[in-house]
């Protein structure tokens, strides 16, 4: 038997093999699932309340702007119940690219029709072919849903499930639906959740007297029995321009909320509904446990700690191969045959490594402990004081520890004396990390609590620092070659000119959070039109470009004329400036000849006249191109923004 085929490359063998699950992406699979029942209220009052300014944090003029192209011109104002669709139909998108494991279900409640599996009056469960009442979302959902308001009178309907005289209690019914539809899955994997978007305080108004309080006492007990098999309840209340929400009609009851809780609510809830109109395509990662290690003290005395992933790149989702008849993805498999007869092989073949002209054979243990250098645990070897701790030791990016009581009861009033001790000597902890597949020295600082008014902004714990080997760092490349170098020095005039150009242009309250991926945005648009069968690609900004506009404020141009004046002087002109050879470059000349023609064409303007007179936009870009080159302003980007850099410069 011929056992050529089963010759495995030596890299692939004693490799690194599977990445280190603190360096690499984190598998999908591995993260919790979160199961969402979107409950909206159908009720006539959600279509005749219309939205105005004075709704405050909930103000819909900004979604009004950005609906899709059915919502003509002449209408300034929307329904609740067409923001709530909206609002849903934008999260569903987001979150196929966030977490397109999760599972959602959209359930209406108030509605003449009925469509539950409880069968329940007043409540209907909206879904599309070939998917269950609570599944991960598709296109096909997403587009029928988001165009439910031109059908939803016709199929669904709308009305009020609780009236006077009758038992029907339709917030009880889609309550216990929403309940049914989150019976799959456990609470120990599964996170399941409820959001209740009305713009009704008092579910229950028509009611009167003892029939009204035992609706409100069944409903209450039917939402802490939900709350009791672990499933959140959450409520977007939407306010109406003549009447705003009161949560302490009912609701508050109902989600437990007193005092502070209470009062705080409708700003969080405000926020909450905006971040749902204005949903980005990023890819969310939760900051969640990527393993557990038992970190060793030494003198026999361990603990357990979590270890969490904080900051890691993006990258596109994985490649899914489908199936060209069924649509449906393929799960590839690999069989080895025997070269000589041609027979399946039932047994996993053994590997080899030829040496000295022999074929050492492996079993797939002995390689699998051969690639184990270490044993998976974090073992402290000492310490050292935070001033050694240079930038560049940071490999790549760091993990944070938290103790964990779960298994080894202790462990987190150690690791808190631990804690305290570092951040009183001013010391970080230096350890040795034995990954199976990338073992690692690493730093360990320590962090305090950070609080704010509003609550926890950063925890207690300590942040895992990746220690480059001596290989990782390069030497420090020459830069004079001279035998007697002479550094140049900054004078202290040119130092503060710098300072204060930085501190114009300097960003205030600075987030990585702030600015997307272009790459990445335009990738999922594509996506989205091309699921979505759309015809016009959305529009995707680009946040990476530079601020123009801001670029061109006054200030900041005498900023950076300061700097340029402390650092070349009077006399310098860029474009004369000389190359080592002593000749100007083609560059310089074209830029001169540029310059020049702009002087003899600046004068032929009344630039004052026609900025007071509105006249600039009629000029064409390369005459807009005069005022720039003459005042030295940049003369990038469209014509709009010639014209509001114009203005700017010239204080108008």
């Amino acid at each position: 038997m011929d056992w050529s085929d089963s010759e495995v490359d030596p890299d692939e063998i004693f490799g690194d093999g599977d990445e280190d699950p603190e360096n690499g992406p984190y598998p999908e699979r591995d993260a919790t699932k979160e199961m969402v029942v979107y409950l909206v209220d159908a009720s006539p009052r959600m279509f005749s309340a219309t939205c105005s300014s004075e709704v405050g944090s909930l103000d819909t003029q900004d979604y009004v702007s950005t609906k899709h192209s059915k919502m003509t011109e002449n209408q300034k104002d929307a329904t609740h119940f067409e923001i709530a669709v909206h609002s849903i139909a934008s999260a569903l998108k987001t979150q196929i690219i966030n977490r397109s494991y999760d599972e959602v279900a959209i359930c209406f409640f108030n509605t003449r029709e009925k469509k539950n599996l409880q069968d329940l009056n007043g409540v209907y469960v909206f879904t599309v072919p070939d998917r269950e009442d609570l599944d991960r979302p598709t296109a096909r959902l997403i587009k029928e849903f988001d165009c439910i308001e031109d059908s939803f009178s016709k199929n669904i309907g709308s009305a009020y499930g609780i009236l006077s005289g009758t038992r029907d209690n339709s917030l009880y019914n889609a309550l216990w639906a929403a309940q049914g539809l989150l019976r799959k899955g456990s609470i120990k994997t599964t996170d399941k959740r409820i959001l209740l978007i009305t713009n009704e305080d008092d579910p229950f108004g028509n009611i009167k007297g003892v029939t009204k309080m035992d609706m409100m006492r069944t409903t209450l007990q039917r939402a802490k029995d939900a709350q009791e098999l672990g499933i959140s309840i959450e409520i977007l209340p939407l306010s109406r321009p003549d009447n705003e929400f009161n949560m302490s009609t009912f609701y508050a009851d109902l989600l437990g909320l007193e005092g502070k809780d209470l009062a705080d609510f409708k700003a969080l809830v405000g926020e909450r509904l905006e971040d749902m109109k204005n949903q980005l395509r990023k890819r969310m990662f939760r900051k969640r446990k990527v393993r557990r290690i038992n970190f060793i003290l030494g003198n026999g005395i361990s603990i357990e700690v979590d270890s969490y992933a904080l900051v890691r790149p993006t990258n596109p989702g994985a490649i899914t191969w489908l199936d060209s008849v069924t649509n449906l993805p393929v799960k590839s498999e690999r069989s080895f045959f025997c070269s000589d007869t041609g027979s399946l092989l039932q047994e996993s073949p053994q590997l080899f490594q030829t040496y000295k002209n022999q074929n050492i054979l492996f079993s797939v243990d002995e390689i699998s402990e051969i690639k184990r250098t270490s044993v998976g645990h974090l073992r402290l070897l000492g310490f050292k004081p935070l001033s050694l701790l240079k930038d560049y030791h940071n490999l790549r990016p760091s993990t944070f520890v938290f103790p964990s009581d779960e298994e080894m009861i202790g462990s987190t009033s150690i690791f808190i004396a631990l804690l305290r001790s570092m951040l009183r000597l001013k010391r970080f902890a230096v350890a040795f990390n034995g990954s199976s597949s990338n073992p690692h020295l690493v730093a360990l600082v320590a962090q305090d609590e950070i609080v704010s008014a509003s609550g926890q902004v950063e925890p207690a714990g300590m942040h895992m620092i990746y220690l480059p080997y001596s290989d990782d760092i390069r030497p420090i490349e020459e830069l004079h070659t001279d035998k007697n170098p002479v550094a140049p020095r900054a004078t202290d005039d040119q130092i503060k000119s710098a300072s204060s150009f930085v501190k114009r242009v300097e960003l205030k309250e600075f987030s990585v959070g702030q600015f997307s991926n272009p790459g990445l945005q335009r990738h999922y648009a594509v996506l989205q039109a091309l699921a979505l069968d759309e015809d016009e690609m959305p529009d995707v900004k680009d946040d990476t470009l530079p601020d123009e506009e801001g670029f061109a404020r006054p200030k900041i141009v005498t900023a950076l004329e300061e700097f340029k004046l402390s650092v070349y002087g009077e006399n310098y002109n860029e474009e004369n400036d000389t190359m080592d050879t002593g000749k100007t470059s083609e560059a310089s000349r074209k830029r001169k000849l540029i310059a020049d023609h702009a002087s003899k064409e600046y004068a032929n303007y009344n630039w004052s006249d026609l900025a007071d007179s509105g006249q600039l936009k009629d000029l064409t870009v390369a005459e807009l191109k005069y005022y720039l080159n003459v005042e030295k302003l940049p003369v990038t980007g469209k014509k709009e923004a010639l014209v509001t850099r114009i203005l700017t410069h010239m204080g108008k």
